[in-house]
């Protein structure tokens, strides 16, 4: 079969490209190596953050906001609970340039936040300690989507809509002008998928499948994340008691959970991490990251210092130089999309990314110069996040 459209990666990315396609009236073909949602992948964690605040990047803002509006329409079609409004909180201390300019574009933008003094942040969160003056920004309408239950969700309704799907990895093509196929794992003719455009939303893979070309421009770093039982019928640390939050106070860039869906409250640190090969990195935690958080944890929730670790989960992030997502054509293959570079805050933009990868391809029109493939440096200097 002839598919208007291959896309290849079954990440949010990927999922909701074929969604839109396929709402467009496209035949469409998913492919993903390990299935939708798998345990490798960047979408495949249990839970992350969707808001607002982009410091001064409108860009990105409004891409969030597209976004909720997308995912909460998905959530009522299905009817499936895949997202929690716990509101989001971000502190840091007054003045605090980002913080400032995250107000200023959330006005600008439409989006409801609400600005909380040190004593306004100790009434409403009396089970959180915060840093010496730190002040709170609160976005009421943003929250927490179930990453892996919803990437599955997406791929699964696009199935029922008509997509192909198929548990193939689908090797690195060769040449240049017009890719006519791809060849999968499957082997043999029926392992070769041919297809008008080609799009590869590998996330973390993307740098294994173009080595010459991405190797040194998305870089997979390994980032932990911890689940900490809370104590029994205590609902302090569950919504709507508490909310999503970030820390700018610390250089680390603590970020935490409340316990969503009784799997306890998660810490997580956004550091890049050591590089890491999505194949073949073993999926446990280390022992000082686990120390690293269960201290913050102590700080930051006292009465949870001594907390019992119920899980942990070794994912990664793939950043590229300046934490802008890779939107672009190949440059050796008129019909051929790279689609990356979540670099840690993209899971939440899947609906958007997916709208605008879609109207690429069927309508046309130029790249936003920040997603193209010249803008993305071979060394690391993080602006987005």
């Amino acid at each position: 079969m002839l598919y208007d459209v291959a896309v290849i990666g079954a990440g949010a990315f990927g999922a909701w490209t074929a969604h839109h396609l396929r709402q467009a009236g496209q035949q469409v073909v998913l492919l993903d190596a390990y299935g939708a949602a798998h345990s490798r992948s960047s979408s495949g964690g249990e839970s992350r953050i969707i808001r607002m605040g982009y410091g001064a990047d409108e860009t990105y803002t409004r891409s969030a906001m597209r976004s909720l509006t997308l995912w909460q329409e998905f959530c009522r079609k299905t009817g499936q609970p895949l997202w929690h409004q716990t509101g989001v909180l971000w502190t840091a201390a007054e003045g605090d340039p980002y913080t400032e300019n995250t107000r200023l574009t959330l006005a600008r933008c439409g989006a409801h936040f609400e600005v909380l003094s040190p004593a306004e942040l100790k009434s409403r969160y009396p089970q959180m300690h915060f840093a010496p003056g730190a002040w709170g920004t609160f976005e009421p309408e943003s929250g927490a989507l179930m990453a892996r239950r919803a990437v599955a969700a997406v791929v699964a309704d696009a199935v029922r809509h008509g997509i192909a799907f198929l548990r193939e990895a689908a090797a690195a093509p060769h040449g240049a002008g017009s890719l006519s196929a791809v060849h999968t794992s499957k082997g043999g003719t029926s392992g070769i998928i041919r297809a008008g455009t080609f799009v590869f939303a590998c996330g973390p893979w993307l740098p294994k499948v173009f080595p010459d070309l991405l190797a040194k421009r998305i870089e997979p770093s390994r980032q932990e994340a911890f689940f900490f039982g809370t104590p029994p019928g205590d609902p302090r640390f569950a919504p709507p008691a508490m909310p999503v939050w970030i820390d700018f106070s610390d250089p680390r860039g603590p970020y935490g959970f409340p316990d969503l869906e009784n799997r306890g409250v998660k810490i997580a640190f956004d550091q890049h991490g050591p590089r890491i090969d999505p194949d073949t990195a073993d999926r446990i935690a280390s022992a000082d990251s686990l120390a690293a958080a269960r201290d913050f944890l102590g700080q930051r929730l006292p009465a949870l210092r001594h907390a019992p670790l119920v899980e942990a989960r070794v994912c990664q992030y793939e950043n590229t130089s300046s934490g802008d997502f890779l939107i672009d054509r190949h440059p050796d293959f008129a019909n051929v999309w790279l689609v990356g570079g979540g670099s840690g805050h993209g899971f939440k933009h899947g609906p958007a990314v997916g709208e605008y990868v879609a109207a690429r391809i069927l309508r046309g029109g130029p790249v936003n110069p920040r997603y193209s493939l010249a803008a993305k440096a071979e060394t690391q200097s993080r602006a987005v996040f």
